[in-house]
């Protein structure tokens, strides 16, 4: 097989309509574009923003945009799970979000959700701004200790 060989599958591609070409044809005269205006000129069109002279859409809509929504009260939490804290920690370790920094699993200077997923085999105590209430059982009964750490909305720490 060579490259002239090549072609598309039969049906899959479809001839370009040629409009224009007399009455016969099915799309001669007007070829589709009316009768007169400023569309059936050659680059005929309007540019997108015009509306006709209405206030455009955009105009309407309020100024702020991006960085300006900011929502002060927002909080972003470092997710971490089960599953990580038990391969990354052993028997009786203390996992702060200091600890955690530490081990790579988080960002530094961030607050930390400890979530359920995943199995816990040895006891660890574990100090986290927020932990999942699956989470909390599944520690303590493996023997750990659940402390739970300040926080403000907003991600700033109070301690």
């Amino acid at each position: 097989m060579k490259l002239h060989d090549l072609h598309p599958n039969e049906g899959a591609t479809k001839r370009k309509k040629r409009v224009g070409r007399g009455i016969a044809a099915g799309q001669g005269k007007t070829a589709g574009r009316g009768t007169k205006g400023q569309n059936a000129r050659s680059g005929g069109g309007v540019r997108p923003y015009f509306e006709g002279g209405q206030l455009p859409l955009v105009r309407k809509l309020p100024f702020a945009r991006g960085y300006k929504f900011f929502n002060p009260y927002r909080t972003d939490f470092q997710p971490v799970n089960l599953d990580q804290l038990n391969t990354s920690f052993d028997t009786g370790a203390e996992v702060s979000p200091e600890t955690l920094a530490e081990s790579g699993l988080i960002q530094s200077n961030k607050l930390v959700v400890i979530l359920g997923r995943g199995e816990i085999d040895r006891p660890l105590k574990v100090m986290a701004h927020r932990v999942s209430d699956t989470a909390r059982v599944k520690i303590e009964t493996a023997g750990g200790v659940v402390e739970l750490l300040p926080w403000t909305r907003g991600g700033h720490r109070t301690r």
